[in-house]
């Protein structure tokens, strides 16, 4: 399978810094690579309902769950771009991880067979000088990888506040250009 890369923008703000340092990061790929591109905040998905136990689970056909669903399934590398908002995803990233939990029970999905293997990777702008700061973002990615047995290419980190300040990040930069570039390793739990 020829590489496919979704990326899926958590933010609320349209060309926010997480955005701006992703493409950086993307404009690095061969052009072979197949990139989709999808906002949340122009997509946005329901309130997650959790039906584990009550209610048959059925494949979403139209909407925006089903475009992301299929978009998801799609791609050989999935990334996560989401400013940190709280030390976390955005509430917008949360909610479509919160969806991969009902796609675990959807007939003929076959969801965490069709997820291992692939690739997750982060892209996260923060507002503060410490990295350690975005480690609960990263934590939620890197586990979320590790129960579907994916790889994890790592969080692409970033700082800026203002709207451009990413640009001006010239680590953050350096990094996006061989971001995507070496293999990921499969994602482990913490002390697994």
């Amino acid at each position: 399978m020829s590489r496919r890369f979704l990326f899926v923008l958590g933010s609320s703000r349209s060309a926010g810094n997480t955005e701006l340092l992703a493409r950086r990061a993307a404009e690095q790929l061969p052009t072979d690579v197949e990139q989709q591109w999808i906002s949340l905040a122009e997509h946005p998905l329901p309130d997650f309902v959790d039906l584990r136990h009550d209610a048959d689970h059925t494949r979403p056909r139209e909407g925006n769950a089903a475009l992301l669903l299929d978009a998801t399934l799609a791609a050989t590398d999935i990334v996560i771009a989401s400013p940190l908002y709280w030390y976390s995803v955005s509430g917008h990233t949360k909610r479509y991880l919160d969806y991969w939990s009902g796609w675990l029970r959807t007939p003929h999905v076959d969801f965490k067979a069709t997820m291992a293997g692939r690739t997750l990777w982060g892209v996260t702008a923060l507002a503060d000088a410490e990295p350690v700061v975005a480690d609960p973002l990263i934590g939620t990615l890197n586990n979320s990888a590790a129960y579907l047995k994916m790889r994890f290419g790592g969080v692409l980190l970033g700082n800026g506040s203002k709207p451009g300040d990413v640009l001006n990040d010239t680590a953050a930069l350096a990094r996006a250009k061989t971001f995507f570039a070496s293999e990921a390793p499969l994602a482990r739990f913490p002390g697994a």
